[in-house]
């Protein structure tokens, strides 16, 4: 979020409109398109505020910052928008703070047709190729809050891509509700590999490609040859797991065992060595039993998982998870911890083993900057924003490579 400013004196111009994004790289991506059309004088003191809804805790965070907004811009007219406006758009006009709630439809008008050419970094860029999901997973809101899955064109994505890589960012993130689903119901039902292969051939400046989190079950056979075969693509997959136990899959309605998860990470080491997996997970889910923890605990191990996202379940409106019997809040925020802790410890031998090598590093603002395959680097000194060079590793230090 932004810092605070000061409120303006009485006849001076309104400060530029600002924009606060909560949740997924998918909201980062329309945050950016939103910042692109409120960069008009005309658009006056606003905020716009992307909310998220895949925890009540990220609700709560949406609700701190509308009022901190309030607070730190007592003139603004505040737009909340996003995930948890859409599914409950009476509380969130219910607050004081709110001059106005926009739909999923209404947001989705004020973006159509626009076409991003960079980021504010200029370094590396979010782009949004599908939205929506098809899946009914027990405990997720996200299908009620963004639709069915749509995707987006297959030239419209090149395009966007190649002016991303124009403005000179350095990598594209593709990203989506459900990324692995690109392509289903746009003529010929292209797969997520035929839009990466289009990518990489229509953007050839573009150094970087990476992309977001993957469904294990959806993986098609063009993207793994790329995979194999396309040194553009980064060894980096972030893939939707949720849990290591096969009951509770089946019960939160996934269409993965933990065999398929064994498989994909297995098939993602022979093909690129160098991979890094992360995943996201849910602790805690209602009638998870402690063996059935375990077993989720133990996949980061069986799996090299290092880059994890945990989650404590969160009791979703609507949702059929919330009906089931559910855990105490203390055990599921310990079983977290748990994971967390797991995570932690795969990430620093996973950081630790890459001490004395030469990495390819992207620099970023701040002084900081990531290999491929996604570890963090501490500059030893500023670079550029954009820039690449091979650096050595001399160290670890609080999760981050040394220069």
């Amino acid at each position: 979020m932004s810092p605070p400013e000061p409120a303006p004196a009485p006849g001076d111009p309104d400060p530029a409109p600002e924009v606060l994004s909560f949740g997924c790289r998918l909201n980062h991506f329309e945050s950016e398109a939103l910042r692109a059309r409120t960069r008009s004088p005309r658009a006056g003191d606003l905020v716009i505020v992307n909310s998220c809804a895949v925890t009540a805790q990220a609700e709560r965070e949406v609700r701190k910052a509308i009022r901190e907004a309030r607070r730190r811009r007592p003139r603004a007219r505040i737009v909340v928008t996003g995930c948890a406006a859409q599914l409950d758009p009476a509380r969130w006009a219910a607050m004081p703070e709110v001059d106005a709630v926009l739909g999923r439809a209404e947001k989705e008008a004020l973006l159509s047709g626009e076409l991003l050419q960079s980021f504010e970094t200029r370094t590396r860029a979010f782009l949004q190729v599908q939205n929506g999901c098809d899946h009914r997973c027990s405990f997720c809101v996200i299908r009620l809050a963004r639709g069915p899955s749509r995707s987006v064109a297959l030239a419209r994505v090149v395009a966007q891509a190649a002016g991303f890589a124009a403005a000179g960012a350095g990598e594209v993130v593709l990203s989506g509700v459900d990324l692995t689903a690109w392509g289903g119901d746009l003529p010929g039902a292209p797969a997520l590999g035929d839009l990466v292969a289009a990518i990489l051939a229509g953007a050839p400046s573009l150094r970087r490609l990476r992309l977001s989190s993957l469904d294990p079950a959806e993986i098609d056979e063009r993207l793994w040859q790329l995979f194999a075969d396309e040194p553009r693509l980064m060894p980096h997959l972030h893939l939707s797991i949720q849990s290591g136990d096969d009951l509770v899959l089946r019960r939160m309605l996934r269409r993965h065992r933990r065999a398929d998860l064994l498989r994909v990470a297995e098939r993602a080491r022979r093909l690129r060595p160098e991979v890094a997996l992360g995943a996201d997970l849910i602790a805690g889910f209602p009638t998870e039993s402690e063996a059935a923890f375990e077993r989720t605990l133990a996949l980061v191990d069986a799996c090299g998982l290092v880059y994890l996202h945990v989650f404590p379940y969160s009791e979703r409106p609507g949702t059929a998870a919330a009906r089931m019997p559910q855990l105490p809040q203390a055990l599921r925020r310990e079983r977290a911890a748990r994971l967390r802790a797991a995570g932690d410890a795969a990430r620093e031998r996973f950081l630790a083993a890459k001490v004395g090598r030469r990495e390819e590093v992207l620099a970023e603002r701040n002084g900081v900057g990531h290999t491929p395959d996604f570890a963090p680097v501490q500059l030893a000194a500023p670079w550029q924003a954009g820039s690449f060079r091979h650096v050595r590793v001399r160290g670890v230090s609080q999760g981050r490579l040394l220069e």
